[in-house]
């Protein structure tokens, strides 16, 4: 038989568990229902999704081991430790951090769709182009004589864009 103490642990655990689920279908649900009023793809919705989730299950991993005994003074070590070896990695590939950071801004407040011709204002190689796709890291941009260009998220927020014409592929929710 568990003891009392295992017993009350558990009954919390589940109760955090269940909130966190409950919070993630809000969180998707809202998420969902701003998406596609603003027209964005579902490969883009199912990533944002999945940085809800990661987030949550972190939450839950930090909650739970609190409950289980473990003490504030030994989590804050734990997480600093962890943190410090991430931050000095994180360092050496931060473009990375920020292209996914500028993508999750990319995804609540974008005004180009796929499909839209844009103009990049870059002095060194700029660009008129169509999105085919949106993605975690880069966009995908289709020149006029067809070659794809990749071209970074946080170059995106950094640039003058212009829209040249909405809708010129016809289908907003294309690519994956």
């Amino acid at each position: 038989m568990l003891s009392e103490t295992l017993q009350h642990q558990l009954v919390i655990t589940a109760i955090v568990l269940i909130s966190l689920l409950i919070i993630r279908a809000i969180t998707n649900f809202t998420i969902a229902k701003v998406a596609r009023k603003n027209g964005i793809n579902e490969a883009r919705i199912r990533l944002v999704f999945r940085y809800v989730s990661v987030t949550l299950v972190l939450i839950a991993i930090v909650i739970v081991t609190y409950i289980f005994g473990a003490k504030f003074k030994d989590l804050a070590l734990i997480f600093s430790s962890v943190f410090a070896v991430i931050g000095i990695g994180l360092f050496a590939v931060w473009s990375i951090l920020s292209n996914v950071t500028s993508g999750v801004i990319m995804f609540f407040n974008f005004p180009y769709k796929v499909g839209d011709k844009i103009k990049i204002h870059d002095v060194d190689f700029p660009i008129t182009a169509i999105i085919e796709d949106i993605r975690a890291f880069h966009l995908h941009l289709r020149l006029d004589n067809g070659n794809l260009v990749t071209y970074p998220n946080n170059l995106m927020l950094q640039k003058a864009v212009t829209l040249v014409k909405k809708d010129a592929i016809g289908d907003h929710d294309s690519g994956v």
